[in-house]
């Protein structure tokens, strides 16, 4: 008889390149393999299981929906869809939310409230998004176009056309392709994930934010990793001080089941009408019931907790043995090491931890609520295993 990993192999698409092990269960912050060892783990589904794994309430949520209803149609009111959106606006100041499945999903649909709303109140021409060199927002066609590394472009062109790549932390090449551009927004994530755990200029951001006002144009945020508590806020716009017109957002928001959101504020609550956007799944109950416990529980507790956790991590490791540079914001992290990161990573998960990697660094994102002596157990392990892979 095949095992899982032989029939993985064998019909999947080889589209992920796993590491070996093959997680059966867990519970918190610890996962366990189909061998009963156990790992401390330090991704939580790249950013998903804010909770961690299995937590009580948040089953017990997700169960008590499915025994109600599991979906309905966008052509029916649904109360758990309804009380999701005003969750999200009263913690926000968003005026409306479209939801979806997932964040390419969340980015698709603000690139069409962006171009909907240039076409609008600028005209049709004014369509192009700028968005920032070395940023990661989807892998559809259109969010792989607005993603500004080229690694992600190739074999998949023609992309989408109208979007302008600048320079991260650099007012000068944004202004540039606004005043030389006919544009309908600016779009970035406050964190670069995917780029290397690369955290905006503060002063930056806000230039940014200032010159979308000055060229009206609208200011998008990318909040699909940064989001749902990981920041140390609740968005990470709102530890930056700025006021976005959209806001994307996905992955921990549901806390392990699929669900994106769209956020629209001031300028663009009246951007979409009937038949101008949908998604079969957006706002499915179970879904929504799971997000609507996920954000009740990110109170200020919480929240003060995951800026704890982000200064020790970064007090704890920078300067330490064999580690580079710490960077990243709340418990969005990454480790630069003076060894090969892929060796260290693989040390790591012989030493049990499960963290992963952004380009050459090992990357943390472990649940919002991991345990301090789980995650001080796991800082001692990379430290060591940095001095010793050097």
């Amino acid at each position: 008889m095949m095992s899982f990993k032989e029939k993985d192999k064998e019909y999947i698409a080889n589209t992920y390149a796993r590491f070996d092990v093959e997680i059966s269960h867990g519970k918190g912050s610890l996962v366990y393999d189909i061998n009963g060892r156990e790992y401390i783990d330090l991704s939580s589904g790249i950013a998903v299981n804010t909770l961690g794994m299995a937590d009580d309430g948040w089953a017990d949520a997700v169960y008590a929906q499915l025994k109600k209803c599991q979906h309905t149609s966008n052509l029916y009111y649904s109360e758990p869809c309804a009380t999701l959106a005003e969750i999200l606006c009263k913690r926000t100041g968003a005026k409306k939310v479209f939801f979806g499945n997932s964040g390419a999903e969340a980015n698709e649909c603000a690139i069409k409230v962006a171009r909907l709303w240039g076409a609008v109140n600028k005209g049709e021409e004014y369509y192009n998004i700028i968005t920032l060199k070395n940023s990661f927002h989807g892998r559809t066609i259109t969010t792989l176009a607005a993603t500004g590394q080229d690694v992600f472009h190739k074999y998949f062109n023609p992309l989408t056309e109208g979007f302008l790549y600048g320079e991260a932390n650099n007012l000068g090449s944004i202004e540039a392709l606004l005043s030389e551009n006919k544009c309908c927004a600016v779009m970035m994530e406050l964190v670069q994930g995917e780029g290397g755990v690369l955290a905006l200029d503060p002063d930056f951001a806000l230039g940014v934010s200032k010159l979308c006002e000055k060229y009206n144009v609208l200011l998008v945020i990318d909040e699909v990793q940064t989001g749902n508590g990981r920041s140390g806020e609740l968005y990470a716009y709102q530890a930056y001080g700025i006021k976005p017109d959209v806001v994307s957002t996905a992955k921990g928001l549901g806390g392990g089941l699929p669900i994106g959101a769209c956020l629209m504020f001031d300028k663009t609550e009246s951007t979409l009408a009937p038949s101008l956007h949908g998604s079969t799944f957006g706002g499915n109950p179970i879904a929504c019931a799971s997000a609507v416990y996920v954000l009740n529980r990110i109170d200020e507790a919480l929240l003060n907790e995951v800026k704890e956790k982000s200064a020790y991590i970064f007090s704890t490791l920078n300067g330490s043995d064999g580690i580079v540079s710490v960077s990243g914001l709340g418990l969005m992290i990454g480790i630069e090491t003076v060894g090969d990161v892929s060796v260290i990573l693989n040390k790591c998960m012989e030493n049990g931890i499960l963290p992963i990697k952004a380009k050459n660094k090992l990357r943390l994102l472990p649940p919002l609520n991991i345990p301090w002596e789980l995650l001080e157990k796991s800082v001692e392990i990379i430290k060591k295993v940095a001095s010793e892979n050097k």
